[in-house]
């Protein structure tokens, strides 16, 4: 009677230590990172950045610390893609330099597959276009130091009506982490009306199961405000429609994108799609703008033009250190617009903060003429007594060593000009 009760004691000290152990290990699961200021004595420079949301991210897959960086194969190419180009366009990464800046995803995106599955029910490549099958295009780009990135839709077809993957999320993540592919961008085409929230789940499930850390790119377009649910699923989402290669395209894409600014941070991010810059549709000031206005929303800086055969302004755009340095900042909270003025509200202050207490600035001047913006204290969210240097990021030189309670420039029409403010207590050193 003793051993009976001897071993019913020690069945019910193990129940309470494993009720102890799923106990700590649920509470673990759901205790959110907190804001980084929150971390460190370092008080925030500007006090005007709704950082409520911000670690709500889930996933928790070891990816995205920083928006993703690298290049995608649609806006430039479309269709017209094939092994050849991909391989060049590897080595085009690397021999321009792009790759050491942080470039190192190098993405298909839809037309790589054939029309239907095979009889295993398989995804396959196509065998005129992609001959040498998707791993060996892998192992290629891997042996430059580089990731691949592949493409399919939450539909039973892909936007180019290509077999999708709903329904067969399990067999093609695991298909993928075969093939040795490192991000997945995932379409919404041809969905049946199902809500994105019960499509883009399962993948996300899949691709943890793979046994491969696979970048998870969401891209439902914004239709049913992913910001609002994706941070728990993808490492980032689309929150508009695609981008055309137009100023109008890209500054109402940035308008709405900035809506959902408290929402991104490490882990997950808003993404307004890719870049345009090099494409031929703007000028070289409205890609600066564009570039600049990407780096401070913290979105993904995917190139989307044929880096094979770029122009020097085009390379200098994509290839500025200082500001690809905003976009990777580690502190992570998205920038936005903070300030607007002028005929239709076209003179703009963009603003975020950065690690150092440090605060990045646009002004970004979206009319018909030159003009002088100018940003006030208040509007930054800046004590009005506080001195800052000013570092030009496109002109690479300190502009100003001591400026308090305002800041003007003279800003070209439809061209942005950036800076960080550092305060004057911290240790700069001006010039070039």
């Amino acid at each position: 009677m003793a051993k009976i009760a001897g071993n019913l004691a020690l069945k019910c000290l193990h129940i309470l230590v494993l009720y102890v152990y799923v106990t700590s290990v649920v509470l673990a699961a759901r205790v959110l990172p907190v804001h980084p200021y929150l971390q460190s004595n370092e008080k925030p420079i500007s006090n005007i950045f709704d950082t409520s949301k911000y670690g709500i991210l889930q996933i928790k897959n070891g990816l995205a610390d920083t928006p993703q960086m690298g290049w995608n194969s649609w806006n430039f190419f479309a269709c017209n893609i094939n092994e050849t180009v991909i391989k060049e366009t590897a080595d085009a990464l690397i021999s321009t330099g792009l790759a050491k800046l942080g470039y190192i995803y190098v993405n298909i995106d839809d037309c790589w597959s054939g029309t239907k599955r095979n009889s295993k029910g398989q995804l396959v490549h196509d065998p005129k276009t992609f001959p040498s099958g998707i791993k060996a295009l892998a192992d290629y780009v891997h042996s430059k130091g580089l990731k691949l990135g592949i493409y399919s839709d939450a539909g039973v077809f892909t936007c180019q009506v290509r077999a999708g993957s709903l329904y067969h999320e399990y067999d093609d993540a695991a298909l993928f982490a075969s093939w040795g592919v490192d991000y997945l961008k995932y379409d919404n085409c041809f969905n049946l009306g199902i809500k994105p929230e019960k499509r883009y789940p399962p993948m996300r499930d899949a691709l943890n199961a793979s046994g491969r850390a696979i970048f998870y790119s969401i891209c439902e377009w914004g239709e049913d405000d992913p910001a609002l649910w994706a941070g728990k699923v993808g490492n980032s989402w689309r929150t508009t429609e695609d981008i055309n290669d137009t100023w109008a395209s890209m500054t109402a894409i940035a308008d709405i994108n900035d809506k959902w600014a408290p929402y991104a941070g490490p882990g997950g991010w808003n993404d307004p799609d890719m870049l345009e810059v090099g494409n031929g549709g703007m000028t070289y000031l409205e890609y600066r703008a564009h570039f600049s206005i990407w780096a401070l929303m913290k979105a993904p800086l995917l190139v989307g033009c044929d880096v094979r055969n770029m122009t020097a302004e085009t390379f200098e755009i994509l290839s500025n250190e200082e500001v690809i340095a905003v976009n990777q900042d580690r502190l992570g909270v998205q920038g936005r617009k903070v300030y607007v003025y002028g005929n239709d509200n076209c003179y703009q202050i963009w603003a975020g903060p950065m690690s150092g207490n440090r605060l990045t600035v646009a002004l970004w001047n979206r009319c018909s003429k030159p003009a002088t913006i100018t940003a006030k204290w208040d509007a930054l969210g800046l004590d009005s007594s506080i001195t800052v240097s000013v570092r030009d990021l496109w002109k690479h030189k300190f502009v100003s060593a001591n400026s308090v309670g305002s800041f003007s420039a003279n800003v070209d029409s439809h061209s942005c000009e950036m800076y960080i403010f550092t305060p004057q207590t911290e240790t700069a050193s001006f010039g070039h």
